[in-house]
């Protein structure tokens, strides 16, 4: 069997060493006589940019180059319950196993296949106990009167600071809109937005684009 074994340590701990988690990884996979290749990121859980080797590894499982991942413990490859579901849903799904060794999950058994049922389950309860926090935050918020939604591009230090002189050189065609976008960091919807406004009212705001306008 081809293992996949992954390892991932923090970038906030400059002291943390991936050989803690793959050293007795390795000895378990030696001790069956599985073949293995290693996967280890420097990132943090959330920071799925940063994570290139977790990627490659669910590449090499969507291509069954691997058989079965393993990693050291539930939080090194998962941030999440969601992500975590997710994830096993699709490597079950390409027939290739998960198991965690210090945790003693293994989907390629019933017992692992029933944790896929509960985690689906915990999901979902998540789910809706983050959407019922969301909609009873706004309903607070609007009865204090707090505005709801990211704050209007206008309305940012960043923005205001230099708003005045980036349009009036936009206006005097000294600079382009693409550059007046780079100055201001905004997208370019939102920059047609601050132009196409009345002046003294705050344009409807979006989220930017800022990488798309560069």
């Amino acid at each position: 069997m081809n293992v996949g074994l992954y390892a991932r340590v923090s970038t906030r701990d400059k002291d943390q060493d991936p050989e803690l988690q793959l050293q007795p990884m390795r000895e378990y996979a030696t001790a069956r006589g599985w073949q293995f290749s290693e996967y280890v990121d420097r990132a943090s859980a959330g920071d799925m940019a940063g994570r290139t080797a977790w990627r490659q590894m669910l590449e090499d499982g969507r291509h069954r180059r691997i058989d079965h991942v393993m990693a050291w413990k539930l939080d090194r490859p998962f941030r999440s319950t969601l992500h975590c579901l997710r994830t096993l849903e699709e490597l079950d799904h390409r027939g290739v196993g998960f198991s965690c060794l210090t945790q003693e999950i293994d989907t390629t058994s019933p017992t692992g296949r029933l944790l896929l049922t509960i985690l689906a389950a915990v999901a979902e309860f998540e789910r809706g106990l983050i959407s019922e926090r969301v909609r009873e935050g706004m309903v607070n918020a609007r009865r204090k009167g707090a505005s709801i939604g990211r704050p209007a591009a206008t309305a940012r230090p960043e923005v205001a600071s230099q708003l005045k002189e980036v349009l009036a050189e936009l206006a005097g065609s000294a600079i382009s809109k693409r550059e007046a976008c780079r100055r201001l960091k905004v997208g370019m919807a939102t920059l047609e937005r601050i132009l196409a406004a009345p002046k003294g009212v705050p344009p409807n705001h979006a989220p930017d684009e800022f990488t798309k306008a560069r």
